[in-house]
């Protein structure tokens, strides 16, 4: 049952970021690329922990890129509010 909910979290963070892209496409805006690339990471650690053995102990290691994804979330939002509002 775990598995399957790991693939849809991963199928739905997938599509997430490809919402965001769409729009960072659109705009070229850095916010929407840190959500593209941070909703891209949470895809892939899903995927990992859908597609490893559960019982496993090395799978602590794909914390870590679910810790990189919320980083870069956290820094486009920063960087967001950062930046002088455009005229």
């Amino acid at each position: 049952m775990n598995q399957f909910l790991w693939g849809a979290l991963a199928a739905l963070s997938a599509v997430s970021g490809l919402f965001f892209w769409r729009f960072w496409l659109r705009t070229r805006d850095s916010l929407f690329a840190a959500f593209t690339a941070g909703f891209s990471l949470l895809a892939l650690h899903w995927g990992g922990l859908g597609l490893l053995n559960p019982g496993s102990e090395t799978r602590h290691y794909l914390y870590f890129v679910r810790f990189a994804a919320f980083a870069l979330i956290i820094w486009g939002v920063v960087q967001k509010n950062r930046l002088p509002p455009p005229r």
